[in-house]
């Protein structure tokens, strides 16, 4: 039945692998050798009122973020380093400042191609957040996460699929921590109902799957998209699955406008899936 489930969940990722692939037409870009990559935005938006008949409240928001990659690419193996760092604030009226934007991710992957286009493939990485999370629906309002509380780490083994340098699809047993410092939140993350002791380290072992996805739609345009599955195996609806999809239009050289949107679930954390959008316009300057 386990086979079965993941069997499933396998062929829905392929079908989305192959619907990308054919979308996919870019030529090979990377070099041989170190390619280095490290883009930061920052988008600030500002509104101020005074004895304005038509109302409104005083508001401001940022939101800054570096992405970037360090690839070395050889004739049989590619060894990627990619980080992700994101943080922002807002605040509207008299109510105190809040984040709206909050991640911290590095990878780090080495694959060895066997055939022109498969690899075996190692990585490791993990994820958290900068700054103390809260729950403002309850009075007073509720301190829910902060830095390594949580922390998630993953290493896996297994193999990858790399039609282009645009398009990459790998799949392997991985092995997964989730981690807390703070006992506070180890019932929310990390404990396990059905023991006496409070653990702050939950460790899991299944398989996984990642789909990334760089697509050129216009020649100013550009729309990426991440799919992360992880499956523990016990049941259907305990598959873990993180996408990130991204569209960027650069309007002058320093200019970008952005919409990001991610979808979450993890039934450890709740039941519910978890969504986040945001569409930005700010500066963007390459740095390598």
């Amino acid at each position: 039945m386990r086979l079965f489930k993941f069997g499933v969940i396998l062929i829905v990722l392929v079908c989305f692998s192959f619907s990308l692939i054919q979308a996919q037409n870019e030529e090979d870009k990377l070099k041989l050798g170190w390619n280095k990559k490290m883009v930061g935005n920052l988008n600030f938006t500002q509104a101020s009122f005074d004895n304005w008949a038509a109302g409104g409240e005083n508001s401001w928001s940022w939101i800054f973020s570096v992405n970037g990659n360090f690839i070395r690419k050889q004739e049989k193996s590619h060894w990627t380093n990619i980080y992700k760092l994101e943080y922002g604030r807002s605040k509207v009226g008299s109510d105190e400042a809040k984040k709206t934007a909050d991640e911290i991710f590095l990878e780090s992957e080495y694959s060895y191609f066997f055939a022109p286009v498969w690899a075996g493939y190692i990585a490791v990485n993990g994820r958290s957040q900068f700054a103390e999370g809260y729950d403002y629906e309850t009075d007073p309002k509720t301190l829910t996460s902060k830095f390594i509380n949580p922390a998630y780490f993953r290493e896996s083994v297994g193999i990858k699929f790399t039609p282009s340098d645009k398009f990459n699809s790998r799949a392997g047993v991985g092995l997964k921590q989730t981690v807390v410092t703070d006992e506070m939140f180890a019932p929310i993350y990390t404990d396990k109902t059905d023991t006496d002791e409070l653990e702050k380290l939950r460790s899991e072992i299944g398989l996984e799957s990642v789909t990334n996805v760089t697509y050129q739609i216009k020649e100013d345009v550009v729309f990426t998209s991440s799919l992360d599955l992880f499956s523990n195996l016990k049941a259907f609806n305990e598959v873990d699955v993180r996408w990130d999809n991204l569209i960027a239009a650069e309007i002058t050289k320093y200019i970008k406008v952005s919409f990001n949107f991610q979808l979450y679930y993890d039934r450890d954390i709740s039941i519910k899936r978890q969504l986040k959008q945001y569409l930005a316009v700010g500066l963007s300057y390459s740095f390598l």
